[in-house]
């Protein structure tokens, strides 16, 4: 705890305030001691955004914070099984998403509601098919252009006439 004095007018006003420093590594000089000069929580919850400010050199670096949750392991079209990470499942949407109408902010909330699904079905293995789908969904809810893209990987297409039948059924759906 510090504490400033002010005087103006001979009277004297003590000002106290905090300033919290914590043991987290800058990715600039790698010192070990940063300051959180803002910290906000995430629209629905979920994260906590901070702002922080590196001791020895300066340097000023977001990072953000979430709760770990065990998610369960995801099962690849090969068999093998690894951990549900977040940051490629939003890379893939981000790359399909590219130069289209869709923010940030909608991703994240996206993949928050696919972690929570997963959580609340209690299963230990889920296959990656199951996040494709959920995925491929919501990118045709939200842009045609979009959905083709990862559905153009998702789904492996081979040649040209894959992706024109893929868009033959887009436009066969939205006129019924």
């Amino acid at each position: 705890m510090l504490c400033k004095v002010n005087q103006k007018n001979n009277f004297f006003t003590l000002v106290f305030f905090r300033i919290k420093f914590e043991f987290m590594k800058c990715p600039s000089c790698e010192h070990m001691e940063t300051k959180v000069i803002d910290s906000r929580m995430s629209k629905d919850g979920a994260t906590i955004r901070r702002r922080r400010e590196c001791l020895a050199c300066g340097y000023r670096f977001t990072t953000y914070e979430r709760v770990e949750m065990q998610l369960p392991m995801i099962i690849k079209r090969d068999g093998r099984r690894e951990p549900f990470v977040r940051e490629k499942v939003i890379e893939g949407i981000k790359k399909a998403c590219q130069k289209r109408p869709i923010s940030m902010e909608e991703i994240e909330s996206f993949v928050n509601e696919l972690e929570r699904e997963l959580l609340e079905s209690g299963e230990k293995e889920i296959p990656s098919t199951f996040i494709g789908e959920k995925v491929m969904a919501k990118l045709h809810e939200w842009d045609e252009v979009a959905y083709v893209r990862f559905a153009s990987v998702y789904r492996q297409f081979q040649d040209v006439n894959e992706f024109i039948d893929q868009i033959q059924q887009l436009l066969k759906n939205k006129k019924t």
